[in-house]
């Protein structure tokens, strides 16, 4: 966690968000999404400016915030990125979730993570397979499928 930039402030214990630009609290959750972060910016090589953090969405009626999205090289949405504590098992209501979030954006991509496992789905018009490997940014932006 070294990559990690925390401060105190009035009991509170922050951490610098290099996307947000801003110090936010320090919860279980915010881990996990820093790491990730991380993850996408330094092992498969995300540009920053092409990523979102909380970024809101409409899934019928319902406003709603996917953890992170990563978007294209074309600045169109990619892979949406839905973060758990540590604690909790990433299983198939966390699928189900990203799935549901993506109803709004149709993306190519979901990445289920609590820090300690990582899943990668490719949606295929609207058929989602698990990838057997975190893919590069290059590799994902390549892929692009204009049928979703």
């Amino acid at each position: 966690m070294e990559w990690f930039k925390v401060r105190e402030l009035e009991n509170d214990k922050q951490v610098f968000d290099p996307i947000r630009k801003k110090y936010v609290s320090f919860t279980p959750e915010e881990a996990v999404r820093q790491q990730v972060l991380h993850t996408l910016i330094h092992t498969m090589q995300v540009p920053v400016g092409l990523t979102a953090v909380e970024y809101t969405i409409k899934v019928g009626s319902l406003t709603k915030r996917c953890d992170v999205v990563v978007f294209s090289s074309q600045h169109k949405p990619l892979m949406i990125v839905e973060c758990k504590a540590a604690h909790i098992t990433i299983n198939q209501k966390t699928l189900d979730q990203a799935a549901r979030y993506n109803s709004g954006l149709q993306v190519e991509y979901l990445l289920l993570s609590n820090a300690k496992s990582y899943y990668l789905f490719r949606n295929n018009a609207g058929k989602l397979t698990a990838c057997e490997k975190l893919l590069l940014f290059s590799e994902m932006n390549t892929f692009k499928n204009n049928s979703i």
